[in-house]
């Protein structure tokens, strides 16, 4: 007989408030992206302060996307429990609609400070990999975006996964796919590919963060069918074969997708979701390129047109205007020199 050995969600309790891991594991992971933006904004003359403010702005503007997004699509389970749209530390936060909520962030913010948001999204785009690599532990803490039920040998043999995510994994009374793994996986990998490619000297403003999206969106699309707590819509049968279709390639690695409650719908909003943000990024940068708009490359410096404003003001007690020389004393028709001096 197996035993769960579930994780504790609250990490510990100050008084009567209690600290629950998911809020810990997202503050962990918002750290380490705001770490990685720091220090690549070095190479830029970027202050750290400027990635500081934005993380106090972008943050409760991500989570409330996030929470907004996710409560809209579950809609039905919220409307008589007004008070459960707050309890944002029981999970229940869609990654898209975090993003939402941050890039409109971000458009204000960076305008506000007069830097270019193409420039700035590209230094942030590994942090929110990063962010996201993390928050998906809280996910795993939580034991929710699991996947479909799977052998506890795929678990062990296959995937050779410690005993404590094996553990973590038993919910109910079967095993799940580790989803949450494969996409905290599947975001190391692309941290790294973004760190290689803003090396590349072909690479234009905008590129990096919109490869973000891409990579991003590869996965989510694969991984989102194996979840069995996906939200969902009623659309087309069509559409729904569309979909299914590109995804079959992984049934021939032994995938199978998980269960998808028909009282949802019959598509996964974040898997069509992410199937269109593929090809809106891949558009985008062929327009942006045919077009000449991106006209800086990554590497070129950026400057805040704010800041460029205030170094061409001079201000008035800088300014020296000349003055005209003390006049010469001459001497007097009626004296001498030596008179003069003396006087």
């Amino acid at each position: 007989m197996f035993f769960s050995l579930a994780i504790d969600p609250i990490v510990f309790s100050i008084g009567s408030l209690p600290v629950h891991w998911y809020g810990l594991i997202l503050g962990v992971g918002a750290l380490v992206g705001l770490l990685l933006a720091i220090q690549e904004g070095k190479r830029f003359n970027i202050s750290q302060e400027f990635f500081m403010d934005m993380l106090l702005l972008g943050l409760p503007s991500a989570i409330i996307g996030a929470r907004i997004y996710y409560v809209a699509f579950k809609w039905e389970d919220y409307k008589d429990n007004f008070a459960d749209v707050f309890k944002i530390w029981n999970g229940g936060i869609a990654i898209y609609g975090a993003l939402i909520g941050a890039v409109i962030c971000g458009i204000i913010y960076f305008r506000y400070k007069g830097y270019p948001f193409w420039r700035i999204v590209d230094i942030c785009a590994p942090g929110l990999l990063a962010g996201q690599m993390i928050g998906r532990w809280g996910n795993f803490v939580n034991q929710e975006a699991y996947g479909g039920v799977v052998e506890e040998s795929f678990l062990r043999d296959k995937l050779h996964l410690p005993d404590f995510i094996v553990n973590q994994m038993y919910i109910g009374d079967a095993f799940h796919h580790p989803t949450f793994l494969y996409e905290s996986l599947w975001s190391l990998l692309g941290i790294l590919l973004l760190m290689v490619l803003r090396r590349q000297k072909f690479v234009r403003a905008g590129e990096i963060f919109l490869s973000y999206f891409i990579w991003y969106s590869i996965g989510r699309f694969f991984i989102e069918a194996l979840r069995t707590d996906s939200l969902g819509f009623q659309g087309s049968s069509g559409l729904a074969s569309f979909l299914n279709g590109l995804w079959s390639p992984m049934k021939w690695f032994g995938f199978e997708q998980g269960y998808l409650d028909p009282a949802y719908g019959n598509i996964r909003s974040s898997q069509l979701l992410a199937l269109l943000t593929i090809v809106a990024a891949i558009i985008i940068i062929i327009v942006r390129r045919v077009t000449g708009q991106p006209k800086d490359h990554y590497s070129d410096p950026i400057i805040s047109t704010k800041a460029a404003a205030v170094d061409t003001i001079v201000p008035d007690s800088a300014v020296h205007t000349p003055q005209s020389a003390p006049p010469v004393r001459q001497p007097e028709p009626d004296k001498t020199p030596d008179e003069v001096s003396k006087e």
